[in-house]
């Protein structure tokens, strides 16, 4: 077990550099990056079907570090074994469809290498046993998105949103590099088991806990950190599904289940953590909602999906544990992969991802809008997806806390849970009768700049007005309901090839796992646990949001969120300004550091300066003083210095 263990770690990062060598030969590049990962998710599911045991396997050795202890072991349980699976698997699918969606781009090499050291840093942390190797893993992933968000580095759209994702998560892990180093300290080890069992400390471990949360604030997407993630549809969309699906914003929920039980004995950390959830599963949620692009309508839906993660681990009670945190994680890998994936087979036949650009496009799709009925639908919490088990399960956890003295912490997490299943349902529902529905002969209003239709159909164009559909946007969107489907993926594609065999199984892979993946989680205890009243309710809401949209949709002839006032959807639409408060932050940051500069200049460095100029100005005013030519007098005085001296000598003798 140890060698597989290592080999799961090991072998994407080898296959990284090989890709990247191996650049320039797109079948040898493909082969590769699709090879190790296939390679890796058998040996990932060996792993996960071995006997249930934990097992604490050395690494590179133990690192010299004086009274600090490193020993960078990795750690092999039921925990690991599940996670690597299913970060094996979704890494294999996105490999497979991204060899078919960016076969005409000349840096497919690049990318496709990056997602393998992208897979490598997310495995590290997933069997890290040591800080020191979690937090490796944590800032390979954070270059690698940084990477992949900017791979169309010549838009500038893309350059802004990997700096701006690359700043805010960089800003955001100075706290989990603070809160790892206090956690370590305190415990005189980065030895996972070892920072667990620590005691003493309570300032340590206050300051550890609450850093750990600030980083995972950042990387997971939870407020006020949550603006980054929805920019980032600028990238490719298999780097959308790989960063929103089972990797980089989920490895946050899975630092802080490994830290479960230091949590769960600290309630001012829980409850940092409830609220940040609690406002983030809501806010992110009402913007989904309002959301004219499809990429970013998931992305608002992935920082609702992890805050419903992490609340779990707010909210749950000691006894019941980090399963059903946990048990969402895997659920939301498989689905959300599932609908990135889905979304972009359906852009390349429109060559965009504007909702209004991909009106009815589903229609009579067969295997695509099978697909992305049931991504959706998982996504929403319909029975027995497993997004309903999962989801279901996460809620039950959060009753139980409630009622059992987890006090008003435990009550928000329900709350806002219970409001975010009736959200979800309701812009799934809505994304579902815009994508199905055949458009009429006119259309409600929606952003003009989401009917260009970009030169790169990964592109996700930020709204930024409104004004009528016009017709002739209209009519490029219903050619595909009145044409045979192979021959519109020939007219729409945009430079694409029809989607290969690979490729779509890919996709109907990750549609199986969002059927039956509910079994998967069997292997974890207390990762399915459905209250028959809660699951009702839920069951409840979830059609009743439904049916809502439905009727205030005019059943599907018109966008339900135009019947939301102008303004506010286009305020909605832009995240609130969130991403001007980003660049206030900025140029406060700026301002600050410039005062900073001009204090040290003009105060600190004054005095020196005072001297220096003092006696540059005295040297100077004593120079032009002196007439530069000695005198005869000075001349007759060194002479009689020196006839004297010889005298003297000579007397002497």
């Amino acid at each position: 077990m140890s060698w597989i263990v290592r080999m799961i770690v090991v072998l994407p990062a080898l296959a990284a550099l090989a890709g990247l060598l191996a650049r320039r030969q797109r079948l040898l590049a493909a082969g590769i990056a699709i090879g190790t990962s296939a390679y890796v998710a058998v040996l990932a599911f060996i792993q996960w079907v071995a006997p249930a045991r934990t097992a604490d396997i050395e690494s590179i050795g133990h690192l010299s570090t004086g009274s600090l202890q490193v020993p960078l072991h990795l750690l092999s349980d039921r925990l690991s074994g599940l996670v690597a699976l299913v970060v094996a698997v979704v890494v294999l699918a996105i490999q497979v469809f991204t060899a078919w969606y960016l076969r005409d781009d000349p840096r497919y090499g690049q990318f496709a290498a990056t997602v393998s050291l992208f897979a490598s840093g997310m495995l590290l942390l997933v069997q890290a046993s040591d800080l020191v190797l979690i937090l490796v893993g944590w800032e390979i992933m954070g270059w690698c998105s940084w990477l992949l968000i900017g791979h169309d580095s010549e838009r500038p759209e893309a350059r802004r949103a990997a700096y701006k994702a690359f700043v805010v998560t960089r800003v955001a892990d100075i706290g989990m590099v603070v809160g790892l180093v206090a956690l370590a300290v305190r415990a005189g080890s980065t030895d996972l088991i070892t920072v667990l069992t620590a005691s003493g400390h309570d300032t340590a471990l206050t300051v550890g806990l609450v850093g750990v949360i600030i980083g995972v604030a950042g990387k997971s997407g939870l407020i006020p950190f949550h603006d980054w993630l929805p920019d980032a549809m600028e990238g490719p969309t298999p780097a959308s599904a790989l960063i929103h699906a089972a990797t980089m914003v989920a490895a946050g929920s899975y630092v802080i289940a490994r830290l479960f039980s230091l949590y769960a004995s600290h309630d001012g950390a829980r409850t940092l953590l409830a609220v940040l959830a609690s406002a983030t599963m809501v806010y992110a949620a009402l913007l989904a909602f309002a959301q004219t692009d499809l990429k970013r309508m998931l992305a608002y839906s992935t920082l609702s999906q992890i805050a419903i993660m992490l609340s779990a681990l707010a909210a749950a009670p000691r006894d019941i544990g980090f399963a059903p945190a946990m048990s969402h994680l895997v659920g939301h890998a498989f689905f959300k992969a599932l609908l990135f994936l889905g979304a972009g087979w359906l852009s390349v036949l429109a060559g965009a991802t504007a909702l209004a650009a991909l009106r009815g496009r589903l229609h009579g799709r067969g295997a695509l809008r099978w697909s992305m009925a049931l991504g959706l639908a998982a996504l929403a919490g319909v029975p027995p997806l497993i997004g309903f088990f999962t989801k279901d399960t996460v809620i039950d956890a959060a009753l139980e806390g409630a009622t059992s003295g987890g006090g008003a912490r435990a009550w928000l997490v329900v709350i806002a849970l219970f409001v975010t299943v009736v959200l979800t349902a309701a812009y799934c529902a809505r994304a579902w009768l815009l994508l199905d529905t055949p458009l009429a002969t006119t259309e409600p209003r929606a952003g003009t700049d989401d009917l260009a239709m970009s030169a790169h159909p990964t592109t996700a164009v930020h709204p930024t007005t409104t004004e009528p559909v016009a017709e002739e946007e209209i009519a490029v969107v219903t050619a595909a309901d009145t044409a045979d489907d192979a021959e519109v993926e020939r007219v729409h594609a945009h430079g694409h090839a029809p989607i290969t065999l690979a490729a779509a199984l890919s996709v109907a892979v990750l549609a199986a796992t969002t059927v039956f993946g509910t079994l998967l989680l069997t292997s974890l205890s207390g990762a399915i646990h459905v209250g028959l009243f809660t699951a009702l309710l839920s069951v409840l809401l979830v059609v009743g949001a439904a049916y809502a949209v439905w009727t205030l949709s005019d059943r599907g002839r018109r966008d339900v969120a135009d019947r939301v006032p102008g303004h506010v959807r286009d305020a909605a639409v832009r995240g609130f300004g969130a991403d001007t408060a980003y660049v206030g932050v900025g140029r406060a940051v700026t301002a600050v550091a410039r005062l900073v500069v001009a204090l040290d200049r003009d105060v600190v460095d004054a005095y020196p300066r005072a001297t220096v100029v003092a006696a540059r100005g005295l040297g100077q005013a004593g120079e032009r003083s002196h007439r530069g030519v000695p005198s005869l007098s000075l001349l007759a005085l060194l002479a009689g210095v020196v006839v004297i001296a010889v005298l003297g000598v000579t007397a002497w003798r």
